[in-house]
């Protein structure tokens, strides 16, 4: 379990007695959760539920929802489908803390607005992005992923404002319904976007991916964002990008890394 009061400095995970007695890590990203995704979000359940029961510990590094637009949505008194559904994922996630399974929670640039009230109900610690650790001898930097894709000006120049805290309290000041109907049309036109395919556009880029390796010491980087898994050999090091999930289409995908101490691996649902 890692140690949140160093979060901003490198910090390690070992349990304790030797490293090959630790139990694994999990990584994931991507899942994009609402409730019109009812594939996905069973396999979701099935992965908390039994697949992590083998870990120490489950990293979510971004986009675990389609969209957040506030804790409040968390409030019983909220009669919405979605705040229902978000309500049911947290009570969910929070089994993992209630059977000794540490899990952890990176913003994505979908769903920034996760704040503490969520990771309280969901019993998750925030990650920030990026994050460099020490997992069974190796370092790594964990990133969600956006940060690395330079090649797209425009979508850099709203992720610094999105996460300026003024435009945040601005945002969060709007009545929830108005707030749930501009996450309904984020959600519309993200299904639009899928369809159209991905641009190299939206992909990481090596001069970013260079500079965060050196940055942080790292020789071992694990990311999502971009919905191109692989594992990628990098003159700095090898970058893993994680699966997204999307088991609600004809030809369904998804999947995590285990972190072990045989080294790390990508696995399937």
């Amino acid at each position: 379990m890692i140690d949140t009061k160093v979060f901003g400095r490198e910090t390690r995970h070992e349990a304790a007695g030797a490293a090959h007695n630790a139990r694994p890590l999990f990584f994931i990203s991507d899942l994009h959760l609402s409730e019109a995704i009812p594939n996905t979000v069973a396999a979701f359940e099935h992965f908390i539920e039994v697949t992590a029961n083998d870990a120490d510990s489950v990293f979510i590094l971004g986009d675990l929802f389609e969209f957040w637009v506030g804790d409040d949505v968390l409030d019983p008194a909220v009669d919405d489908e979605r705040a229902r559904f978000a309500r049911r994922m947290a009570k969910l996630m929070h089994t993992l803390t209630e059977r000794g399974i540490a899990l952890y929670v990176m913003h994505g640039n979908r769903d920034f607005l996760l704040g503490r009230r969520f990771m309280q109900a969901a019993g998750a610690m925030p990650l920030p992005d990026p994050f460099t650790m020490t997992a069974f001898g190796t370092r790594i930097v964990l990133a969600h992923g956006d940060a690395l894709c330079t090649a797209d000006p425009a979508y850099q120049r709203f992720r610094r404002f999105a996460r300026n805290p003024l435009a945040q309290r601005l945002f969060l000041a709007l009545p929830l319904t108005k707030r749930l109907a501009i996450g309904q049309r984020m959600r519309s036109k993200s299904e639009g976007a899928r369809v159209d395919g991905v641009s190299p556009k939206y992909d990481v880029t090596r001069k970013a991916v260079s500079e965060l390796f050196i940055r942080t010491r790292t020789h071992t980087m694990i990311h999502g964002h971009t919905h191109r898994p692989a594992m990628h050999r990098e003159v700095e090091g090898v970058r893993w990008v994680l699966p997204d999930w999307e088991l609600d289409i004809d030809t369904p995908r998804g999947g995590y890394l285990r972190v072990d101490a045989d080294g790390i691996r990508a696995l399937p649902l």
